[in-house]
């Protein structure tokens, strides 16, 4: 089985985090998200990768090779999406790597899904995730019956018949349908948002007779904006298998309140950090209180309160500091 992972994105609604990275490398609860998707990935046995590149897409060649290139039996190619088209495009320039009797899996670069994909991988369908959520209006919906098989497929629905989202993971067995849907979407000029999207290929696939089965995964870490990331950020950092880090001997005169991951090389004086903060390596704090924060590496923060915000590598902020002597009957305020 193959992975197709599409990582073109710009990263516009994590901006301006992501101008001098990519959206896939953006830490979350301290490794790339990109990172997170191929661990699991590898853990469940999948050894062969076609990643979908386009802004900054060499960036991403180099971490991936640079991370995963001397593994044993694990194939990476690389294919650049010059012109950002959609989801069902990404995948098209694939086609020529992946044989028609192969499965498919797929698996968007920004998204972190916790589920059994042994069974997932297992299914005598083809099988996608779906997962309830509160605004359908903003993803692709997945209309489904009692037995749990797509009847509809809709991308951003301006009247939702459904809550049910397709988060973003799917493995496809028939393949010349499939790659079939996508030419005909396409030919067709079918877009949503300007993009053809896998949406409107299911929906081929299930108008032609395909059954398309569905599996609620157990949580979805959408990393695509700045609220969603730190929500992800915090969810991964309170996992029971979560390997954290343990060593503040760098931390001097600080508390710390759990969950936090501290990278190498850091020196935290006289703050406070936590819950849910992740600090790159390198970086040098002073007089802070940071609590549900991704701070980049090399970064120097002196003097803040910091809640729920993302602050990129090689930052430098500095608040203020007062040495104040106040009497009786005195009312300061330091608001604007």
């Amino acid at each position: 089985m193959k992975a197709i992972i599409p990582v073109a994105g710009a990263g516009t609604k994590l901006r301006p985090y992501t101008y001098t990275q990519p959206k896939a490398l953006v830490p979350v609860a301290g490794r790339a998200i990109l990172a997170h998707i191929v661990d699991y990935l590898l853990e469940n046995g999948i050894q062969e990768f076609i990643f979908i590149t386009g802004y900054m897409g060499v960036r991403i060649q180099d971490y991936m090779l640079s991370q995963y290139g001397g593994l044993e039996n694990v194939e990476m190619s690389f294919i650049m999406q010059d012109k950002r088209q959609g989801s069902a495009h990404a995948v098209a320039l694939a086609q020529k790597l992946v044989k028609e009797d192969e499965q498919l899996l797929i698996i968007l670069g920004d998204t972190i899904v916790d589920l059994d994909l042994q069974a997932f991988l297992a299914s005598e369908y083809s099988i996608v995730g779906i997962k309830k959520v509160k605004t359908p209006g903003h993803f692709g919906i997945a209309e489904i019956n009692q037995e749990k098989f797509v009847i509809k497929a809709v991308e951003k629905p301006k009247i939702p018949k459904s809550n049910l989202a397709l988060v973003g993971i799917y493995k496809i067995l028939n393949l010349p349908l499939f790659f079939e849907g996508i030419d005909w979407v396409m030919k067709e000029n079918i877009k949503t948002d300007g993009e053809y999207q896998l949406t409107d290929v299911l929906m081929y696939m299930i108008e032609k007779g395909e059954r398309i089965k569905t599996t609620t995964v157990n949580n979805w870490y959408d990393c695509g904006k700045k609220d969603s990331l730190l929500e992800a950020n915090a969810l991964l950092l309170n996992r029971p298998d979560f390997h954290r880090s343990e060593e503040h001997s760098h931390a001097l005169n600080t508390i710390i309140i759990h969950p936090v991951q501290i990278g190498k090389n850091c020196k935290i004086r006289n703050s406070i950090i936590g819950p849910n903060v992740v600090i790159g390596d390198n970086s040098h704090i002073s007089s802070c209180i940071i609590s549900d924060s991704i701070i980049g590496s090399f970064s120097e923060i002196e003097s803040l309160i910091l809640n729920h915000s993302l602050v990129g590598n090689e930052s430098t902020l500095k608040g203020l500091s007062q040495s104040l002597n106040v009497g009786d009957d005195t009312e300061i305020s330091f608001s604007s």
